[in-house]
């Protein structure tokens, strides 16, 4: 199935209009030039995402279900996915082109989302698992429209794989001693 970005927007302060851009460099901390990054969003420093992400399925599910139209940023997530449930990915690293992420925790509407698009029932609309997630930038890059995701990897592997990696490595360097 395709995996890819279908948009990035990202506002250069809190409750600014959402802009469609073409690429972004991502950095540990998020997104250059968006809110968040430069420490102007609206609940910065306290409840900062460095990215979001919601899936444009749900902004089509919303547009059917509550006759909103969100596809013009009113959503206020940084990358629509298209393929990928964005849930999905919590509590994994993926790539999406060049960049590294890691899925910390879901994005759930909030009144500020609802009063910044203006329209009743926006809040309602992005919850039930509509809303995205925020994910931290691990390794940065150029992030365009069109990139794929790659395979989700857990973030924190289960102790046991850690060490049975571990263990290998040693067998492995131990081999490589008696060579």
């Amino acid at each position: 199935m395709d995996c890819h970005v279908e948009r990035i927007r990202i506002a250069d302060e809190g409750s600014a209009p959402m802009e469609s851009v073409e690429s972004a460099n991502a950095r540990p901390g998020g997104l250059v030039g968006d809110r968040y990054y430069e420490g102007t969003g609206y609940y910065s420093p306290y409840d900062v995402c460095e990215v979001t992400f919601v899936a444009a399925e749900a902004l089509e599910a919303i547009r059917e279900e509550y006759d909103i139209d969100l596809t013009d940023g009113r959503h206020r997530r940084n990358v629509v996915t298209r393929g990928v449930d964005p849930h999905d990915l919590l509590d994994h690293r993926f790539s999406v082109g060049e960049v590294t992420f890691e899925g910390t925790r879901p994005r759930p509407p909030c009144a500020h989302v609802e009063q910044v698009a203006d329209e009743e029932g926006v809040m309602e609309a992005l919850t039930e698992g509509r809303g995205g997630i925020c994910a931290d930038v691990v390794d940065g890059g150029e992030l365009r429209v069109g990139d794929e995701f790659g395979v989700p990897e857990p973030a924190n592997p289960e102790p046991s794989s850690i060490a049975r990696a571990m263990r290998e490595r040693a067998e492995e360097r131990a081999e490589k001693r008696v060579e």
